[in-house]
């Protein structure tokens, strides 16, 4: 019997556990309507960013925003803009960055890996902040240190869809 006891407890703790992991699990935050996003030109004033690296983070950053279906993607002084209902401007500033060593990762797995953290700031095109968050890129063990812009790109990018609809609220 108490075996019986002790077994019917467990499944009805499993039970209600499930139950509340589906109502709270399904409860995502409606996404921000968004029409369309123009990506401002990452600036890097504080960190010694090299040329290429600032170019290769706008560059793949464009990409992967039309890649993830935002349907209208703009670039940074683009006068179309001017007209655009439900914009949203995606301003970059990057925080951090280590000059890895392509050499080092294709020796050893453990040294040479290039990091860049990105602030990224989505607002209404008036100013008003929607989003705040700070996107890392890395590479590690092989491919180019430029890969490490490619990388950011793909997690901001995602962060954009995940929080951002051209139909507002699904």
């Amino acid at each position: 019997m108490r075996i019986f006891v002790i077994r019917s407890t467990w499944v009805l703790v499993s039970v209600l556990f499930l139950v509340a992991y589906a109502l709270f699990a399904e409860q995502k935050p409606a996404k921000i309507k968004a029409v369309a996003i123009q990506v401002v030109m990452v600036q890097a004033d504080e960190i010694k960013l090299p040329a290429d690296f600032q170019v290769a983070l706008y560059e793949n950053l464009v990409r992967q925003l039309e890649q993830k279906g935002f349907t209208h993607v703009y670039r940074d002084g683009d006068s179309d803009t001017a007209n655009v209902a439900d914009l949203v401007v995606l301003h970059s500033v990057v925080r951090g960055f280590k000059a890895g060593s392509e050499r080092a990762r294709q020796v050893t797995t453990f040294a040479g890996a290039t990091s860049i953290t990105v602030h990224c700031s989505f607002t209404t095109s008036d100013g008003q902040v929607l989003l705040e968050r700070d996107v890392n890129g890395k590479v590690r063990f092989f491919g180019g240190n430029l890969r490490a812009t490619h990388d950011f790109a793909k997690k901001a990018s995602q962060v954009a869809q995940q929080n951002f609809s051209a139909s507002g609220g699904s």
